[in-house]
């Protein structure tokens, strides 16, 4: 697959999650994304009213994570995270499922879990992306949060938060795409740190990419 600089910029949202990223650290991140005209900066909430400040006048969307890393906090304070963010600026939310209620089997909890997200974000026409966690998975698994996703009205489904033991495989990818068909978006993020490697990524299936290495990749011969 060949792409321009250009082209390839605008399926990467330019991240910076570490926890120990400061206000500099942030504003760094965002004047890289203005500069390559990425498709987003994607920050923890704290910082996304500073974000949209910086982002304002450019194509480049701010983008909160919700319920990250874990999954783990309650529907409702996902919820509360996700209206929070959207109201400091956020134009898309990406959350992360509750993981163990997935592995464990309970899917119905999974799907309203996404759902009441999804309603939320939804009422102020924003755009939700579900991370599901691919390296806690096995196949069976990924098409089932996938499913989910669809199922509760999610917008993408997205394949890792960057903080587990593994990020984005291009059979997972694949896999997600096939599974959730043309419609919705999928997001591989975390490991992709090359152009080769991205443009592998977009080839499987995917439709956005979540990069911390952006400069990296857009500057290579």
């Amino acid at each position: 697959m060949n792409l321009t600089t250009e082209q390839l910029a605008k399926y990467l949202d330019h991240t910076n999650l570490q926890p120990n990223a400061t206000q500099r650290d942030i504003e760094q991140t965002c004047m890289e994304a203005i500069k390559y005209n990425t498709a987003s900066v994607c920050v923890n909430a704290h910082w996304i009213h500073l974000v949209q400040k910086l982002l304002a006048g450019s194509s480049v969307k701010p983008i909160a994570v919700v319920g990250f890393p874990l999954g783990a906090t309650t529907t409702s304070a996902k919820v509360f995270e996700a209206k929070e963010a959207i109201t400091a600026g956020a134009q898309e939310i990406d959350m992360v499922i509750n993981i163990g209620e997935l592995v464990g089997g309970n899917s119905q909890f999974v799907e309203s879990d996404i759902k009441a997200v999804a309603e939320e974000v939804h009422r102020e026409n924003k755009l939700l992306k579900v991370i599901i966690e691919t390296s806690f998975l096995n196949r069976e698994q990924i098409v089932t949060a996938c499913q989910l996703a669809v199922a509760a009205g999610a917008d993408y489904v997205k394949t890792s938060t960057g903080f587990s033991s593994s990020g984005a495989k291009v059979e997972d990818v694949a896999l997600m795409r096939q599974t959730v068909g043309k419609d919705l978006g999928v997001k591989a993020s975390g490991g992709i740190h090359s152009r080769k490697e991205a443009l592998a990524m977009i080839e499987a299936g995917a439709s956005r990419l979540g990069v911390s290495a952006t400069v990296k990749i857009l500057t290579e011969e």
